[in-house]
């Protein structure tokens, strides 16, 4: 299986505290990966290096490697716009802009200058399984659609501009179960088309859509595989310990 993006002995600090440690990782295209840990492991920290989030901290201090498709992220010529295009990010807690549904959408395209008509907009609500919800209200302020709305919106905006890479930091960490199961449905169906990297505290959802786990603790990984591997037959007590709920 081909690896879409490639981490090697990648350190991280925040002015003199190190927050990653020696991190080496592969992302297989067209898999979910879950990064699981304590709070405060670096999860996020990891995730947010993938599209360059940490340039907007003058106080971080990045060494390693980085490569999508085999060519350096963090080289100087490497326009961050572009980067973030090719892989996109879905937050914790849904960010849909004070507009219109339909806006929402298309707001992404025209600064990329891309094509922002009726048909792009509906495609990218029905990858997102929204469409049938929303088809009647895309001049709505999406404001007014409930959290999961929100939040698949906010994915429906992602997707719109075509990323390769989905980055996802705890989407579904301020919703309900009913919205829960609806975004993991819709991680299943996204994997066919984007390689996507999750961050999540929930075991039980790590273990319903992720293909791949990578468990972390105090800024290293201390062991990654196989979900079903991670989950039934961890190697490291520390991974055993936290699956287990020992600590966390």
């Amino acid at each position: 299986m081909k690896s879409k993006l490639v981490v090697e002995h990648l350190n991280l600090w925040f002015g003199s505290k190190q927050v990653l440690k020696d991190i080496n990782i592969e992302f297989e295209e067209n898999k979910v990966t879950a990064l699981i840990g304590p709070s405060g492991c670096g999860k996020s920290t990891l995730l947010r290096s993938f599209n360059r989030m940490h340039d907007l901290y003058p106080e971080a201090r990045i060494e390693g490697h980085i490569r999508l498709d085999e060519r350096e992220i963090y080289q100087k010529d490497i326009e961050v716009t572009d980067l973030r295009k090719r892989i996109g990010m879905v937050f914790q807690k849904a960010n849909p802009f004070p507009k219109s549904i339909y806006d929402n959408i298309t707001y992404g395209l025209k600064i990329n200058n891309l094509t922002a008509d009726k048909a792009t907009v509906q495609k990218a609500l029905e990858e997102a399984y929204i469409w049938d919800e929303v088809k009647d209200d895309l001049k709505k302020p999406a404001t007014r659609l409930s959290g999961g709305q929100q939040q698949r919106l906010c994915i429906a905006r992602t997707v719109a501009l075509r990323p390769e890479v989905i980055l996802m930091d705890e989407p579904c960490s301020a919703l309900d179960p009913v919205s829960t199961l609806k975004i993991e449905e819709l991680i299943h169906h996204l994997k066919k088309n984007y390689t996507i990297v999750i961050v999540t505290h929930n075991m039980q959802q790590a273990q319903r859509v992720a293909d791949k786990t990578v468990f972390m603790y105090l800024g290293e990984i201390i062991e990654q595989g196989d979900t079903q591997q991670i989950f039934n037959s961890p190697q490291h007590e520390t991974t055993r310990n936290y699956i287990h709920g020992h600590f966390g």
